[in-house]
């Protein structure tokens, strides 16, 4: 367990634990504030994300940023952004293998920032961070407290691309997300 997020980046940048690592342009470590009290967690990189080294940078990444900026969070100042596995898994769902190599940089994220809302991107991680029936369709939107913080999920940005039908229940998510930061004010204002 690393004790500041410097070491902590430095040594997931230099992460060689599963195969992923052998075709990556970049580790995509997270970008935010290593002080918010939300944290978004998608299941991995995508083409765009490992040639800038950046979660959520490409069309989905735009869409993210919209519903974001819409329930006045943004990705620079108030939010956390990461992933469950750091490198890309050219266009599939990452292996349980390898997720299991790589969620003790994301324990060591989480752990570093304490966050009291996590907000899951898509069924993936959701099943990983929530639990592992999720059901993505179903239950989105809806809250789950683990100890002392509140889980959620949305449906994926790309998968909002692929389907703009679900747009407006996305949407829906991040008003309840609003909701549930404001309903935790007092908490979460501490790090703004």
């Amino acid at each position: 367990m690393f004790e500041n997020w410097e070491e902590l980046k430095e040594n997931c940048l230099n992460c060689r634990k599963c195969s992923l690592c052998e075709a990556r342009s970049n580790v995509v470590f997270g970008v935010g504030n290593p002080r918010a009290k939300v944290m978004f967690i998608g299941e991995g990189p995508g083409r765009n994300e490992d040639l800038q080294g950046e979660p959520f940078v490409g069309a989905g990444g735009q869409l993210l940023d919209k519903y974001l900026a819409a329930v006045d969070l943004d990705r620079r100042t108030n939010i956390y952004i990461a992933n469950i596995v750091k490198c890309r898994p050219q266009n599939r769902d990452p292996l349980q293998e390898e997720q299991e190599a790589c969620m003790d940089w994301l324990r060591n994220q989480t752990a570093l920032l304490r966050p009291k809302i996590i907000v899951c991107l898509g069924r993936i991680a959701a099943m990983r961070i929530i639990k592992p029936d999720f059901k993505i369709t179903r239950e989105h939107g809806q809250f789950f407290k683990k100890g002392n913080i509140y889980m959620t999920a949305t449906l994926h940005p790309a998968a909002l691309l692929r389907n703009p039908a679900q747009k407006p229940a996305a949407f829906d998510d991040f008003l309840k997300l609003r909701d549930k930061i404001d309903e935790l004010q007092a908490d979460i204002s501490k790090t703004y």
